[in-house]
Parts: C-alpha cells; structure tokens; sequence
C-alpha cells in the first residue's frame, strides 16, 4: 500500500488582514475577545517553545513568552486562561 502523504499549503508571505470588530457590543465583550486573543496567541509560542503540560506554564513562564513575541505584560487572568487552552490541547 501506498503511504499518505499531507498535503500542506505554503504559509502566506504576510499575515492575513486584521478586520474591525463590529460596533456596538458592551465593553466587556471587546475585552473578553481580546484576552482570548492574547491567550491563544501566548499558548501557541509556549507549546512552540516544549511547554505541553499546564502545570509547567507558570506565570512567569508565560511573561517571558510575552516579552519574547512582543505582547504586553498578561495579567493573572490571561495566565489561567492560557493554562486553560494548553490544557484543552493536551
């Protein structure tokens, strides 16, 4: 039998437009959607850097990731929810 192999596409030169949230939504949902933004973005450097395991993204773990990409220092709300999603993908 023959092996499968993956087809992959080629990353994109340049990162995809960002596009405007709709107005009209409460603060809260804008700040909410943010965090969840940031988070994804903090998990994927972490897992991209080994970290797997929740318990090994401390706090300080994850601000050093910030730091390293160039987000803004997280709060502990960002940090448990960037725990949460390594969690989810483990």
């Amino acid at each position: 039998m023959a092996a499968a192999t993956l087809m992959t596409k080629p990353l994109p030169a340049h990162p995809l437009p960002k596009k405007p949230l709709p107005a009209g939504w409460p603060r809260e949902r804008y700040e909410s959607h943010n965090r969840r933004l940031k988070a994804m973005r903090l998990a994927i450097a972490l897992l991209d850097t080994g970290t797997y395991r929740p318990e090994h993204a401390t706090n300080t773990k994850i601000r050093a990731a910030a730091r390293t990409i160039g987000v803004h220092h997280p709060s502990d709300t960002t940090c448990r929810l960037v725990r949460t999603l390594i969690y989810d993908n483990c």
